[in-house]
């Protein structure tokens, strides 16, 4: 009846309104944990079938290919076809050599997009490592603090049991938000590493292409202005 009385009897205060905020907080951060969790394990399979599938297979010399594109023996469709390239970077070359119509200017805004495609493909892969490095030690740091407060309470009032169950929650927070955000980092550094190879290799095939199809074009209007001068 005294401990009723006192409770009731006890003041309001401000810290009471982000107590009856942050404890509705506690199972929606742990659901937050789990999807961060479950997401650095898809994502570590999704990297390791990606070297299997794609990353294995780029066995192009670059310098060999930029002399068979320059030395002019073989068709640039035919260099890029046998180059040891990855297939989007095949197709990139490929799109990029398939208008012998356009204009050295139209060529070059057209290689311009085709980069912009194939970084912002890479920039949309690596954002999900990136979010969940991001988010995990947030909602782990959260997952923390959170189920502290009653296991502090629970600590003055000799209640050990709710005590230890809440530093167990803060505990497998804590580890499952690290663990999580150091998966996802590691991933993020390797493909960010891949990524930037298939681009500085697709960006200099594309420039030694561009310089191909230039010159290909300059003859062509070379052999029609003759043309002309001859009638």
């Amino acid at each position: 009846m005294t401990t009723t009385a006192a409770a009731a009897a006890e003041p309001f205060r401000l810290p009471d309104i982000l107590r009856t905020l942050a404890a509705p907080l506690e199972a929606p951060v742990i659901v937050v944990l789990i999807i961060c969790a479950g997401g650095a394990v898809l994502l570590l399979g999704w990297m390791i079938g990606e070297y299997f599938t794609e990353r294995r297979h780029l066995k192009v010399s670059l310098p060999r290919l930029l002399d068979e594109l320059q030395g002019g023996a073989a068709p640039a469709e035919e260099c890029i076809a046998r180059s040891g390239l990855l297939r989007r970077q095949k197709e990139a070359l490929l799109e990029l050599s398939a208008h012998p119509g356009f204009s050295a200017q139209t060529r070059e805004a057209l290689a311009v997009r085709l980069m912009e495609q194939e970084q912002a493909r890479y920039d949309g892969i690596l954002r999900w490592s990136e979010l969940i490095a991001r988010l995990g030690p947030m909602f782990g740091l959260l997952g923390t603090l959170i189920p502290l407060g009653p296991g502090i309470i629970a600590l003055g009032q000799g209640d050990t049991y709710t005590l230890s169950n809440s530093l167990l929650t803060a505990f497998d927070t804590t580890i499952t938000g690290l663990v999580s955000a150091a998966a996802a980092t590691v991933v993020s550094s390797v493909r960010r590493a891949w990524y930037k190879d298939y681009m500085s290799i697709l960006e200099t095939a594309a420039e030694s292409v561009l310089e191909k199809e230039n010159q290909r074009g300059r003859a062509g209007d070379g052999k029609e202005a003759d043309g002309k001068t001859e009638e």
